[in-house]
């Protein structure tokens, strides 16, 4: 059985720099697409919302046609209920029923006029909602087509650079595998807190290339011998010496 090779601390060194350089391309890659994809992820929230808000009106909309409908109902009933009274007013033998079916004859009058007070509120809402379902759906439109602009864009952009990427990202697996996990999981822990993304930092001019703190001279000895991962003290940077820089290439 075969002894799996341990690895030095000055290649999983050159494997951390390694793939500081390769994320420092994908992250140049990723510029070029600028705000674009966040543009189309916010035009196709937008879009959702408006579909969905569409789509309540218009159930609005069928649930006031069902009330002006139920409305014209009580008006034919009222209407059928106040003919009978009237009626039945042929036959009264006294003043009493008289009055009683007079007034039974004028709540049906109220009511039809309140259930046609009903309909014209209703209809007026089913109108203004129509007009805001018209505006809406127009600006759908636009959104929809801007959504389409900026996907053409953001795709050629991916287009043009994926297969780039692509092959970075390889680069990149085989970097991981040389330096353990618990280095990886720290470097992309700085990078990510970083506004420039350096994770890794070369000395420079006896300072750190990242923060550009100053390196006592021992510290600096140390790190040229590789055989320790040294971190600036003033930012957290995993320090390297330029020399262990040059021998890396891509």
């Amino acid at each position: 059985m075969a002894v799996a090779k341990e690895v030095s601390i000055e290649q999983k060194l050159k494997a951390l720099y390694k793939l500081q350089i390769i994320d420092s391309q994908i992250s140049k890659l990723q510029m070029v697409r600028g705000e674009l994809p966040n543009e189309v992820a916010d035009l196709e929230d937008d879009i959702v919302g408006m579909e969905t808000r569409l789509a309540n009106m218009a159930n609005d909309i069928k649930t006031i046609e069902e009330s002006i409908s139920q409305n014209k109902t009580r008006i034919i009933d009222a209407k059928a209920l106040a003919k009978k009274y009237e009626k039945q007013l042929e036959g009264v033998k006294n003043n009493r029923e008289y009055d009683a079916l007079n007034k039974e004859i004028e709540i049906q009058g109220l009511e039809q006029q309140a259930a046609d007070k009903r309909i014209k509120n209703f209809n007026f809402d089913a109108e203004q909602k129509k007009a805001n379902i018209a505006a809406l759906d127009t600006e759908l439109i636009g959104r929809k087509q801007d959504l389409k602009t900026k996907k053409g864009e953001l795709e050629s952009i991916i287009a043009d650079t994926e297969k780039e990427e692509a092959i970075l990202n390889v680069d990149r697996e085989k970097a991981v595998v040389v330096a353990d996990d618990r280095l990886v999981a720290s470097y992309d822990r700085i990078r990510k807190s970083m506004k420039n993304g350096i994770g890794v930092a070369i000395i420079m001019r006896e300072s750190c290339g990242g923060c550009f703190a100053g390196i006592p001279p021992q510290r600096q000895a140390d790190i040229k011998l590789r055989k320790k991962i040294i971190v600036c003290e003033h930012c957290g940077r995993v320090l390297v010496d330029p020399e262990l820089a040059d021998e890396v290439s891509l």
